[in-house]
């Protein structure tokens, strides 16, 4: 291991520690005579509570523009080809144009920022557009900002006016009507969303959609288990000898293998399990074909069927589902009618048993930051435990992402995933400094859960696509926060600014501060405290659990499915984007994170050389006082041992109460420190940015042995990790970090200690250890209720980069 030392000369680590804020939260609306330019307001609490009381309030100036009537014809084409143009101040927003209509109707939305708006009076003109040369003025209306009325939801939308076309110049009326409405309102107004707004516009096509806030929805997954038994009659190309058969199974891009017959049959029997994710709907289908192996690198297809996967069985729980027979198409080219007439009567067969499992939660994220934990079918999912919701305020400090116009530019949005619900909010432009103020709302199933937000640059904007090209564009990373919820206290508000560090090939990075503000709303605390005893997965995970290797795998294939289906959507939300918030690259073997996790290893066993260092002090009389009271303590323990575990319960229900004073006041955050990046030395970046199989040029068997002991260290890393959080978790039982499962904890300890000072230590030892030799007859496949607790209880994993 490398001495801490910082040879980049990074910023000072107070940058990168979490910050509070003191934002206006909740509404604020103008009272009787504020009008646009009023001085007179009234807070959100002297009216009802409204969904919008996490964010602060924006106010934009709304115009619609619905549709015009009875205007004039060209003097020239005699025809009219209208549209109508907005303009405030600076900014000037166009609708459509209609070709030869008299009476257009275009019913569009303009939103301007009125913080931005520096002008008292707007323009709405009525032009007829013309192919060569300047369009032509038909009229236009002119209207006082200051009588602008102002509309508070839940309010019904304002009923739009026919307005008089005046001539440019205010000489007179002239033919014609336009039909408007106007009003002042808030980032809630129901045309927020599909309005045009003045900050964006420049961008263009498709390009529109892109900047516009979307929830998205996660695919259904299911995992498809295939049972391969058994094949019957199966005829090799080389009558001379006896097939070596196995059976491929590809699902998608999903590729698996059973093993070869241990003897060379014609009726080969395997009976293994091959596993699959699939995605509703199902669109891919189960491609099964056996295969003989003639030679160490030729195998010849014997035959093959495609089944799709709408047909198999959805299954709830661990009860077997029907075999069936499937006769195999023959694989070849050239095959003659004759023979393809012969192969009706009399063909190959499978036996396979296939079903769907609906009784388990298909991971497509990492475990340590799960948001969901349900399984797959909606029948098993029982009833939520609490609300979670997020404003997410806006950006302070972001770094210039890409050049534009010859000057550094950040157009940010923010992605927040938790469960199957994806929310991108709308980006904003040009701005290292932007004010999002979106509200968002999720369910809660399990409180020992993390929501994920990042924070990304929008390329993809219509105008920079064409210049570099749209199919290398990626949206760039800015940084990425989680917040375990079972760390949040009910019923509070959390207002804290939250950094935004990435890791760079030359060190860790903060790119700017994300603010949020965020409510956990438990439901029922006795629901609750039911969760804490109960498996954090479906029971299927533990009861036809999957190795090791199979939920690396089966998370990568989710992952990817996820990826792929969530780009798919209108607008796409990008690969690189769910690929950065679900941690696709997490497994891969790094220098720092192994140091990371040793030192958090380290850093446990330091507690237990404290310890030890205490006891060498009492015995040499450093604190005579103690030492003292040290031996009083022994020799009351010696005399009464029934004393001994009431007093240790007693001792940690003490310590409970007394790390109360000292309890964390924020969410946790990632932490430099922690994850070794301050002090990261370059080589060992360059080695956490290679590729996997590495990209370094140098010779191949070098190469190959190198990756081989990236993806076994990787192992270990991985290994060292999961020791260090079972460690992090004994630690937490007194920390207050979930302040639920602390209070559990601490209260049962007074019970236990209650229970044991009048229970004789004979009795509570013969239970206690009757109960751990008991039949297995009387044990639960399940986890025990003390075994489900300790696994929900939060490590330091949450601030690891």
């Amino acid at each position: 291991m490398h001495q801490q030392d910082n040879p980049q000369g990074h910023h000072p680590s107070q940058d990168y520690e979490l910050k509070d804020t003191n934002p206006q939260l909740g509404e604020r609306w103008p009272t009787r005579g504020g009008g646009y330019g009023g001085r007179g307001w009234m807070s959100g609490g002297e009216r009802f509570t409204t969904t919008y009381d996490l964010v602060e309030q924006m106010f934009y100036l709304y115009v619609r523009v619905v549709k015009a009537k009875d205007l004039p014809p060209s003097s020239i084409t005699g025809s009219c080809d209208p549209y109508a143009e907005v303009k405030l101040g600076n900014y000037i927003g166009r609708t459509k144009h209609f070709e030869k209509k008299m009476n257009p109707e275009w019913n569009q939305v303009f939103a301007f920022s009125k913080d931005r708006v520096q002008s008292s009076v707007m323009e709405v003109f009525v032009k007829d557009k013309e192919i060569v040369g300047r369009d032509d003025y038909i009229g236009r209306v002119v209207l006082d900002l200051n009588e602008v009325p102002t509309r508070v939801p839940p309010d019904s939308p304002l009923a739009p006016q026919w307005y008089k076309l005046e001539e440019r110049h205010g000489g007179g009326k002239v033919k014609g009507e336009i039909m408007l409405a106007v009003w002042m309102g808030t980032q809630a107004d129901e045309a927020f969303p599909n309005a045009w707004h003045a900050d964006a516009a420049f961008v263009q096509g498709e390009g529109v959609s892109s900047i516009r806030s979307k929830v998205y929805i996660s695919p259904k997954l299911w995992y498809v288990r295939v049972n391969v038994i058994e094949a019957q009659d199966v005829v090799p190309n080389d009558k001379s000898r006896m097939p070596e058969v196995f059976v491929k199974a590809q699902v998608g891009n999903q590729v698996l293998k059973t093993k070869i017959c241990p003897t060379p049959t014609m009726n080969p029997v395997w009976n293994e399990d091959l596993v699959f994710v699939a995605a509703e709907p199902f669109e891919e289908q189960l491609v099964l074909t056996v295969e003989d192996r003639v030679h160490p690198s030729k195998d010849d297809v014997l035959g093959r069927i495609s089944l799709p996967l709408h047909i198999f069985e959805k299954r709830l729980d661990h009860r077997p589902v029907h075999s069936s027979w499937f006769n195999l198409e023959r694989f070849g080219f050239g095959v003659l009618e004759a023979d393809r007439r012969k192969e009706f009567k009399f063909s190959s067969r499978i036996h396979i048993r296939a079903c769907l499992e609906g009784g388990y939660h298909v991971l497509d994220e990492s475990t340590m930051y799960i948001s969901d934990q349900r399984p797959t079918t909606q029948k098993l999912w029982k009833q939520s435990v609490g609300l979670l919701e997020v404003g997410i305020l806006g950006a302070q400090g972001l770094l210039p992402m890409k050049m534009k116009d010859g000057r550094g530019s950040t157009d940010a949005y923010v992605v927040a995933k938790y469960g199957q619900k994806w929310v991108r909010t709308r980006t904003i432009l040009n701005a290292f400094g932007p004010k999002w103020n979106e509200q968002y709302t999720w369910e809660v199933y399990d409180p020992c859960t993390v929501i994920t937000l990042g924070v990304f640059d929008n390329c993809h904007l219509g105008i920079l696509e064409k210049k570099s090209g749209a199919s290398t564009t990626r949206d760039s990373r800015i940084g990425k926060v989680r917040i375990r919820l079972s760390t949040l206290q009910a019923n509070r508000i959390y207002t804290h600014s939250y950094p935004l560090l990435v890791l760079h090939p030359s060190g860790v990075k903060k790119m700017g501060e994300l603010q949020l503000a965020i409510r956990f709303t438990s439901l029922s605390l006795a629901h609750m405290i039911y969760i804490y005893g109960h498996p954090l997965l479906p029971k299927m995970h533990y009861l036809h659990p999957f190795t090791v290797n199979q939920v690396d795998n089966l998370r990568y294939q989710a992952m990817s499915i996820v990826a792929v289906r969530l780009s798919r959507a209108e607008p796409p939300l990008r690969k690189e984007v769910v690929e950065y918030m679900l941690d696709v690259d997490s497994h891969m073997w790094s220098m720092r994170r192994s140091k990371a996790n040793f030192f958090r290893v380290m850093s446990l066993i330091s507690v237990v050389l404290s310890m030890s260092r205490w006891l060498g002090d009492v015995c040499h009389w450093k604190n005579p006082v103690t030492s003292v009271l040290v031996h009083i303590l022994f020799l009351i323990l010696i005399l009464y041992p029934e004393l001994i575990l009431p007093t240790l319960f007693l001792y940690m229900f003490v310590i409970g109460l007394w790390n109360y004073r000292f309890r964390p006041r924020h969410p946790p955050h990632m932490d430099t420190k922690l994850s070794w990046a301050e002090a990261v030395h370059l080589d060992e970046l360059d080695e956490e940015f290679d590729t996997f199989p590495s990209s370094r040029p140098n010779d191949a068997t070098v190469r190959m042995r190198y990756d081989r002991l990236r993806s076994v260290a990787g192992r270990i890393q991985s290994v060292v990790g999961d020791l260090a959080t079972q460690g992090e978790r004994f630690e937490s039982l007194l920390s207050w970090r979930d302040p639920r499962a602390t209070s559990l904890f601490i209260v049962f300890c007074f019970c236990a200690a209650v229970v044991l000072y009048v229970t004789p230590f004979k009795v509570a030892a013969l239970v206690a250890g009757f109960h751990m030799l008991r039949h297995p007859t009387f044990r639960s496949k399940l986890p025990s209720v003390p075994s489900n607790f300790f696994k929900r209880l939060p490590a330091r994993t949450d601030s690891l980069l």
